[in-house]
């Protein structure tokens, strides 16, 4: 299964991959080149379609559960001070994903979208100090009232040059949905209450929409 970001991008992958099999076969006289070019052709379209792959994830909804926005290695786990929206301080646990991860965005938990902010910003390494605040990003926040509000931003890197975001304000949504897609290798920041159990640790290798990262 493949998501629909990706599906105008495999199309032309797949026609263009198609042509040069046939424009290989018919020039390229020499046998070995001729392989190694099919080769990296077919090598070239299977990385297009694992990079836009969308596996079924079975969250288990929990209102008092956070669950990971995407998948990866957890990064970053302290407290900072949150100074576009909460303007307080918040543990921060942020998730790279390498190009070879599942890039789709999934709500962390279930309620109401409150804040949703598209940031025009930098191409930093996404694991750069400054990238949370300099790259281009967006910032959605979401509220239960059993968990409270969490605040995630989707954080362009240096290969991830588009961003999407489907929350929108008002919007009720459900825990583990997707939220968006970040095309190419980056992170997600969480930024959770000072309160909040953290149930992940650093380098834990994390799986989108089924991690518990906090809980209350």
């Amino acid at each position: 299964m493949f998501h629909k970001e990706g599906h105008r991008i495999i199309l032309v992958t797949l026609i263009v991959i198609v042509a040069l099999f046939l424009l290989t076969d018919s020039f390229v006289t020499i046998p070995w080149l001729n392989t190694v070019l099919m080769i990296i052709y077919l090598a070239f379209l299977i990385i297009v379609l694992q990079f836009f792959r969308n596996p079924k994830r079975f969250s288990h909804r929990d209102a008092d559960h956070v669950v990971s926005p995407v998948d990866g290695k957890v990064v970053v786990i302290e407290e900072v001070f949150e100074k576009e929206y909460f303007n307080e301080k918040r543990i921060q646990v942020s998730v790279f994903m390498s190009p070879i991860n599942v890039h789709v965005t999934r709500y962390p938990i279930g309620g109401k979208v409150l804040f949703s902010k598209y940031h025009k910003g930098k191409y930093l390494v996404a694991w750069h100090p400054k990238a949370s605040e300099e790259n281009e990003r967006t910032t959605v926040v979401v509220e239960n009232e059993s968990y409270g509000k969490v605040l995630y931003r989707q954080i362009a890197g240096a290969l991830a040059k588009r961003i999407v975001n489907y929350a929108k304000v008002d919007q009720p949504v459900l825990q583990g949905e997707d939220s968006g897609f970040i095309k190419f290798g980056s992170r997600v920041d969480l930024f959770l209450p000072l309160d909040t159990k953290i149930k992940v640790q650093l380098n834990q290798k994390v799986r989108g929409g089924e991690t518990i990262i906090a809980e209350k």
